[in-house]
C-alpha cells in the first residue's frame, strides 16, 4: 500500500511532451535543462520570491509568472530587477513559464540560459494554465504500469480481459466493439492510480485505438466502427480473465466473493472465463459486466437465491413455488 502512495519526480521534457498541444507551450529558453526534475505536483507563483523572502519557497515546483509577477518584475530597477531574478534562479528551480502570451522580460531569458533552466511562455490566463498544468502533472505523477490485457467499456463498466497469448483476447473485443460497446486498447493497457485512489486504464500511445486480430492483421477502430467505438481512458472496474480447461480446472462457477487482482495495490474484482469450443465468449464477458453493475446497485442475484435456498431448506418456503 505505501508503493501506491509514492510519487515519481518527472522531468521537464515529459512535463512539455504531455502538455505541449493542450498547454499551448512553446520553448523560449534554457532548453539545456529539460532533464531537470519536477518534484511536486502543485504549481507555484514567485511572487514571495521575487520579493526576496525563499524561507517557504517551493523550488520544486513549475513557477508561473503571472500577470502579477510580470507588472512586478516590470517595475523594479533593471539591476535591481537582475539581482531579485538571479536569486530565484539560484533557487535550482525545475522550469518557468510565461502565462497570457506576454512579451518576457530579457532577464528571464539571459538567466534561463545562464542556469540551463527551461524558461516556457503558454497564451493562456494563469488561473487556467495553473489548474490544467496541475491535471497534467498529477496524472504523470501517479503510479503507473503497463499490463497485458485488452481494456473495453461494457455499458459503462470497464474491463480489462486478459489470458495468455493467442487465447483471444482481441477476438473476444471486436465482437463485443460490433455490439455497441467500446475499446480502450489492445493487447497492452496502461494503468494510473488517479487522486481518488481509482485504477485508470489507457492504451499506450503506440497502439491507440488499434487492434491485431490473428488471420486479419492490424485494423483501426474508429475507421470502421465510428469514435463512438473508442474510449481513450476509462475506469478499471472488473477483470475477465480468459483460461484454458487446464486453468480454469475449478473455475467454472468463478463469479466468487474472493476472486481478485491487484493491480498498484488496488484489488479488483475477478471473473474467470473457460475457453471451450464453441462458447461464445461475448455473451458471458457481456453478462458479467452487467451482472457487475447489476451488483454495484446492490442487487446480488447469487446472494438472493442463496437465501431463498437457506429458507426453503429450513422450511421457510414450504408452500411455495
Amino acid at each position: 500500500m505505501a508503493a501506491r502512495d509514492k510519487r515519481e519526480a518527472v522531468s521537464v521534457s515529459a512535463f512539455a511532451k504531455a502538455g505541449w498541444d493542450a498547454l499551448r507551450l512553446e520553448m523560449l529558453a534554457g532548453s539545456a535543462g529539460m532533464e531537470r526534475r519536477i518534484s511536486e505536483a502543485a504549481i507555484n507563483r514567485p511572487g514571495l520570491a521575487f520579493c526576496g523572502f525563499f524561507k517557504y519557497f517551493a523550488r520544486r515546483r513549475i513557477q508561473v509568472v503571472g500577470l502579477a509577477e510580470h507588472v512586478y518584475l516590470a517595475s523594479l530597477t533593471p539591476d535591481e530587477r537582475q539581482r531579485r531574478l538571479r536569486q530565484f534562479f539560484e533557487q535550482r528551480i525545475p522550469c518557468v513559464v510565461v502565462s497570457r502570451g506576454r512579451k518576457v522580460i530579457p532577464e528571464l531569458v539571459s538567466l534561463a540560459e545562464e542556469f540551463g533552466v527551461p524558461l516556457l511562455r503558454t497564451p493562456m490566463i494563469t488561473m487556467d494554465f495553473v489548474n490544467a498544468a496541475t491535471i497534467t502533472m498529477v496524472n504523470l505523477m501517479a503510479p503507473h504500469t503497463n499490463v497485458q490485457g485488452t481494456m473495453v467499456e461494457i455499458m459503462g463498466i470497464g474491463v480489462l480481459i486478459e489470458g495468455r497469448p493467442g487465447i483471444g483476447k482481441s477476438e473476444t473485443a471486436l465482437g463485443l466493439i460490433k455490439r455497441g460497446h467500446a475499446l480502450v486498447s489492445d493487447d497492452v493497457t496502461a494503468l494510473r492510480v488517479d487522486s481518488g485512489n481509482r485504477l485508470i486504464a489507457a492504451p499506450v500511445s503506440v497502439t491507440r485505438y488499434h487492434m491485431e486480430i490473428r488471420g486479419v492483421g492490424i485494423i483501426h477502430v474508429p475507421s470502421l466502427f465510428g469514435v463512438a467505438a473508442i474510449r481513450s481512458e476509462k475506469v478499471l472496474d472488473l477483470v475477465a480473465t480468459l483460461a484454458g480447461p487446464a486453468e480454469a480446472e475449478n473455475e467454472d462457477r468463478g463469479d466468487r466473493p474472493d476472486n481478485a487482482r491487484t493491480f498498484l495495490g488496488i484489488s479488483v474484482p475477478q471473473v474467470v472465463v473457460r475457453v471451450s469450443v464453441g462458447r461464445d465468449l461475448v455473451n458471458v464477458i457481456e453478462a458479467a459486466a452487467l451482472n457487475f453493475k447489476l451488483k454495484r446497485l446492490g442487487h446480488d442475484v447469487a446472494k438472493e437465491l442463496d437465501e431463498k435456498l437457506m429458507d426453503r431448506m429450513s422450511g421457510g418456503g414450504a408452500g411455495g413455488e
